[in-house]
């Protein structure tokens, strides 16, 4: 019996399953690597602005340890629960071990809808989360940053409260800040342009020209948004793209500038124009060159996988592919070029570890420094997961988290168990 589940959670261990195959690990040592080391759950009440009280549920799961203090994101939405939170550490770990960086990964949240909140009582509920974690948490114990439904404000509001307590400003404490607060140049966008940088490899990988070609992106959040720009940038043409309120397809493209522009002024996609609305559940299936899913977990199934159009999909979610689905893909392997996840959006925990070098150092890059260090860490992690699999004619979901799951064994075996 376990806590941790759910589909997200689920699908999460089912990954894995198959990479310990694959790795050939022990039956008694799968449990150790696979399930978090601490999780936490939270009651969060607030004052409404109407003077009632609420209380919401807040979440926090530490995968490991073993190379350093956890890192990951906060999660404001109402699917959050211990499941969904858990496979998202897991996720990070493996994501953070690929890269290289000396992070164990760990997620938080709490079921809630931002948009239905205040500002007031926004900020209410971030800092009466952060303040239930501060036993938790700490540089070099959990730095938190930003995910879905939070952003660059609820993460200075986490550093202050958490700073308040310690009678210091600790900006080390959570990645994703302002800049004005100890933030990073490019922390943002970082996610997004590490979707562009790491497409316009597998293009070149499998010979197709970014000028002229088409793109899908579902999901036009931070990470899509910027993705869609990203690739704009490099000459493709967008053609499709959706959020929660609305879908948009025109085979002649987009501008993705107004775009960007309407979604920034009125916080969603919806009433952009309605003359070329389109079916959301059909948009994944229509015909382009690049697909990004930046958008939420398992919306790619075996019956959407059978029916893709696209020559790459980008994977800008965490776990957008589910495992009947990778099988699926891995039958269309000369037809679909994927670019799993853990290093598709990786972009963003690597420049969340470079703000937080800079937080400790108190000594700041500028933007061209730190795009051209993540690039540099993106392309070293993209060769080493086309390497391993053309070695072992895996699929790049395979030799991606088999790389991050080894380095994780080794630090674990080395170290060895306490008593």
């Amino acid at each position: 019996m376990t806590i941790y589940t759910g589909p997200v959670f689920d699908m999460a261990r089912a990954q894995f399953q198959v990479i310990a195959d694959y790795l050939e690990i022990a039956q008694d040592e799968r449990d150790r690597l696979l399930y978090p080391k601490r999780a936490v759950a939270v009651s969060c009440p607030i004052h409404r602005d109407d003077g009632t009280t609420a209380v919401f549920q807040g979440y926090r799961v530490q995968h490991h340890l073993t190379l350093g203090p956890t890192k990951g994101g906060t999660r404001f939405a109402p699917s959050v629960d211990i499941g969904e939170v858990a496979a998202l550490a897991v996720w990070m770990s493996w994501k953070c071990a690929l890269t290289g960086l000396p992070y164990g990964g760990a997620k938080g949240g709490i079921t809630v809808d931002p948009h239905a909140l205040s500002r007031h009582e926004l900020e209410n509920l971030s800092r009466r989360y952060m303040q239930e974690m501060i036993p938790f948490v700490g540089p070099h114990t959990d730095v938190m940053a930003p995910d879905m439904g939070t952003n660059e404000q609820v993460m200075a509001w986490f550093m202050d409260t958490y700073s308040m307590y310690q009678g210091r400003t600790v900006t080390e404490i959570v990645t994703g800040k302002p800049v004005s607060n100890g933030g990073t140049e490019g922390r943002r966008e970082a996610t997004g342009r590490g979707v562009g940088f790491l497409t316009e490899r597998a293009c070149e990988r499998i010979g197709l020209e970014t000028a002229g070609a088409t793109a899908i992106v579902q999901g036009f959040g931070n990470v899509g948004s910027v993705a869609a720009q990203s690739l704009a940038e490099r000459g493709m043409k967008i053609v499709g793209v959706s959020d929660h309120t609305a879908c948009y397809y025109d085979p002649r493209g987009l501008d993705i500038a107004a775009l960007t522009r309407h979604a920034a002024t009125h916080g969603a996609l919806r009433g952009f124009a309605n003359e070329i609305a389109f079916d959301p559940r059909e948009l994944l299936m229509q015909p382009c060159d690049v697909l990004v899913p930046a958008a939420t977990e398992r919306v790619i199934d075996a019956a959407v996988a059978a029916k893709l159009r696209c020559r790459i999909l980008a994977e800008g979610a965490n776990g957008p592919t589910t495992p009947d689905a990778d099988l699926v893909l891995d039958q269309r392997r000369g037809e679909v070029f994927v670019i799993p996840d853990i290093l598709c959006n990786a972009g963003g925990v690597v420049v969340s570890y470079f703000e937080w070098v800079q937080d400790l150092q108190q000594f700041f890059w500028d933007e061209a420094e730190v795009m051209s260090k993540l690039y540099h860490v993106l392309q070293k992690a993209f060769a080493q997961v086309m390497a391993r699999a053309e070695r072992d004619g895996v699929s790049h979901r395979t030799a991606a988290m088999a790389i991050g799951v080894q380095k994780v064994q080794d630090a674990k075996q080395t170290r060895g168990l306490f008593p």
